[in-house]
């Protein structure tokens, strides 16, 4: 691992995966970091309980941006019981950084949103 601009982080900062809105999300969920001004939004595509499509938009630090980029692809064919139950230290870990405590944040912010938006469908069912 490197430190917190590890090569995967980088690229995925200059090349993000799945940027971009989706026409007609089923879940669709935005937050933000109050405290450094980051924002995201997710959006995913549902077909049952699996996500067929993830996309992010994302007015954020490259950590954040990157992070978001990962988890849209790690969530995309994945079953939600699977995506409810991911972790920052296993984002982390796809990251393959070395995250200081202090941009936890950055990195947990697109998976807060995440859960968030599929608590909200999975309530409103």
């Amino acid at each position: 691992m490197a430190g917190p601009y590890s090569p995967t982080i980088l690229d995925h900062f200059k090349n993000p995966r799945n940027r971009g809105a989706l026409a007609t999300p089923t879940v669709s969920q935005e937050g933000s970091n109050p405290l450094c001004g980051d924002r995201v939004r997710i959006e995913l595509a549902l077909e049952g309980d699996v996500v067929v499509d993830a996309r992010f938009t994302a007015n954020a630090c490259a950590i954040c941006v990157a992070s978001s980029s990962m988890l849209t692809e790690l969530v995309r064919g994945a079953a939600l019981e699977d995506v409810e139950t991911l972790s920052v230290p296993e984002l982390i870990t796809q990251l393959k950084s070395e995250i200081p405590a202090s941009r936890l944040a950055c990195v947990r912010l697109p998976l807060t949103v995440l859960h968030t938006g599929l608590l909200r469908y999975t309530r409103s069912r």
